[in-house]
């Protein structure tokens, strides 16, 4: 009886998903039979004419085609949702344009400003953790689950400037967060080894304070280091360390859904298709364990 209890409580095995831009139906055809979701990112299948910038006809064609294959989430770049003056609405009339396209299970953007003053940074910085901070970014993540009903989440970035005076602890700071507003969260394994590697952070300390239960999603990458820091750039395959790191996540977070191994597109040419395939296939066979 007891072996029964214990099948009746095995958690399924994360949905397996990657990133994919368009311009490449090779590509995606190759891909789709491996994984179970599609990462879509707004902001790089966007294309500027004289109405401003809208999603390019081509690739919401390119998605259309694999839709009874896979499901499609969406992560966002340029939201800004940390700027003090405003984010980007820009960005909201993109994603505006793919839910009315397409059903997604969320969508998700990085806790982060890349964009002050409207000046593009070029680069995704961390808030500083203030209650200042806490109180504008929880307005607006309420305001974005009243516009659209489906989960939205959060991902943490990296830490590459010198630690601001904070109030919260970073895990604390996404805790509260989460439980203000009810939102979900993507935890990052290879964000948080860069963090580790540039600042020192006690990942078990992090993970030990970190509520796990909204993290719906994990990504997983693998980059390179440049000028003495670890960067995040999605550009290789993952490591070793960053595949057990991701395996504990799997077995600790109790909602976990999806595990997104990120790709930047010009990364493609690099690593080559079979090498990409045979990653997906690996990371498949990680996670299943």
């Amino acid at each position: 009886m007891a072996s029964t209890d214990t099948a009746m409580h095995v958690r399924p095995t994360p949905a397996l998903a990657t990133t994919y831009e368009g311009g490449d139906p090779a590509f995606l055809e190759s891909i789709t039979p491996l994984v179970d979701t599609i990462e879509v990112s707004p902001d790089a299948i966007a294309h500027l004419d004289g109405r401003g910038a809208h999603l390019r006809p081509d690739v919401l064609n390119e998605y259309d085609s694999v839709l009874s294959q896979v499901n499609l989430i969406a992560h966002g770049v340029g939201l800004s949702i940390g700027s003090f003056d405003h984010w980007e609405e820009r960005y909201l009339r993109l994603l505006d344009e793919l839910f009315a396209r397409f059903e997604l299970e969320w969508h998700s953007e990085h806790l982060a400003c890349t964009v002050v003053a409207d000046e593009n940074l070029g680069t995704m910085i961390p808030l500083p953790r203030t209650e200042e901070a806490l109180d504008l970014v929880c307005k607006r993540v309420r305001l974005i689950q009243e516009r659209y009903r489906v989960p939205f989440l959060l991902e943490h970035v990296i830490q590459l400037l010198p630690e601001a005076p904070s109030q919260f602890t970073p895990a604390g700071f996404l805790n509260e967060i989460t439980s203000r507003t009810g939102c979900g969260l993507i935890l990052d394994a290879y964000n948080l080894e860069c963090d580790s590697y540039n600042q020192g952070l006690d990942i078990p300390a992090f993970l030990g304070e970190l509520d796990l239960a909204p993290a719906r999603e994990l990504h997983i990458a693998g980059g390179v280091q440049h000028g003495g820091f670890q960067l995040d750039i999605h550009s290789r395959r993952t490591s070793d360390s960053t595949l057990a790191l991701a395996l504990d996540l799997v077995a600790r977070a109790p909602n976990l859904h999806v595990v997104t191994y990120e790709l930047l597109k010009e990364a493609i040419s690099v690593l080559g298709q079979d090498a990409i395939c045979a990653e997906l296939a690996r990371i498949r066979k990680v996670i299943q364990q």
